[in-house]
């Protein structure tokens, strides 16, 4: 997709605040001195069995993109595939309460949607939040001597597609769901009060990936301690079996010589550059205020508050991941 977003004209306003230059989460478009929207979509296929938990986990990642740009969701619109000849329509009907439900517990409210046949299940939101422009959170501000927490252990990927190929009981899914399905709300509630530098949320790209999208639009390196990075549990043992997602090579592909790895297990760089679903925040921020970000992203139930590296000078090597 990146490749593809180069080749395409890019849109300049004076009200929008953030596009697609930056990589960045979500965009921002300023409609008054005092508010702006914040604006994201997201879907895919399931991830488990369950239709109800499915479409909760759906729901909180679409939402996620809204809380990594310090925004508060306020109305979503509902994306499905379906394929209705196939399955009966109450499984949809769980699924879309399941996504009901994760914007109801975010405070926000559905206002419509639009669905088609497809050959396989996909479902997600486009989400609309609000932000007061002085406060929006984005990835390209982190700053030399900050430091780098993480809200959400890893794993996810790895778990879900273990599980898909029956070499994890549905049963042992239990974490993964409980932390897919938890809303990035405590986290950017945290970044607010105690003022980070960056935020972007773990997706798609895996840690990786996305720290190296945080040091190329910060123009610095980022440094990330293997051993400091929380996993759910099994993580490292399938993984040590061979089952991750395609993100975990195709990302160390595309960054080739700007990723450096000093003496990690080859394992344990898979599981950080793996792809996540509904993964936590990565938050940059200033030394001095790291201990309090901690303390407060606990205070707020955030699932874990694990400082997982930190930033330095721009050098070419964008990611380092060490011991």
């Amino acid at each position: 997709m990146v490749q593809v977003m180069h080749q395409l004209p890019r849109f300049s306003h004076p009200d929008l605040l953030v596009g697609t230059d930056t990589l960045d989460d979500a965009g921002v478009f300023r409609l008054t001195d005092d508010l702006a929207l914040v604006q994201t979509t997201d879907f895919f296929p399931p991830l488990v069995d369950d239709p109800y938990q499915f479409g909760r986990i759906a729901a909180a990642n679409a939402l996620s993109d809204i809380y990594a740009m310090g925004g508060v969701p306020l109305t979503a619109l509902n994306l499905v595939a379906f394929p209705d000849k196939v399955l009966p329509l109450e499984v949809l009907v769980e699924i879309l309460r399941g996504g009901a439900d994760a914007v109801a517990e975010a405070g926000a409210v559905i206002v419509g949607g639009h669905s088609i046949r497809d050959n396989e299940i996909k479902y997600g939101l486009a989400v609309t939040g609000r932000v007061h422009p002085k406060q929006i959170l984005t990835n390209a501000k982190a700053q030399p001597g900050d430091r780098l927490v993480l809200t959400k252990p890893l794993g996810s990927g790895i778990l879900c597609s273990a599980a898909k190929s029956g070499k994890l009981p549905e049963a042992e899914l239990a974490e993964a769901v409980h932390v897919m399905r938890a809303l990035n709300r405590p986290g950017a509630e945290a970044a607010l009060r105690v003022g980070v530098n960056a935020c972007t949320d773990i997706t798609g790209f895996g840690l990786i990936g996305h720290a190296y999208e945080v040091a190329e639009a910060s123009n610095v390196t980022i440094t990330l301690h293997a051993a400091a990075v929380p996993l759910m549990a099994r993580t490292r043992e399938l993984a040590e079996q061979g089952i991750a997602t395609r993100t975990a090579k195709t990302a160390r592909q595309f960054l080739g010589p700007r990723l450096l790895v000093d003496d990690v297990e080859e394992t344990l760089v898979d599981i950080l550059a793996d792809a996540q679903t509904s993964g936590g925040l990565l938050l940059s921020v200033p030394e001095a205020r790291c201990r309090t970000l901690v303390e407060v992203l606990k205070e707020l139930g955030a699932i874990c508050a694990a400082v997982v590296g930190e930033v330095g000078p721009a050098s070419t090597v964008r990611v380092r991941v060490v011991p």
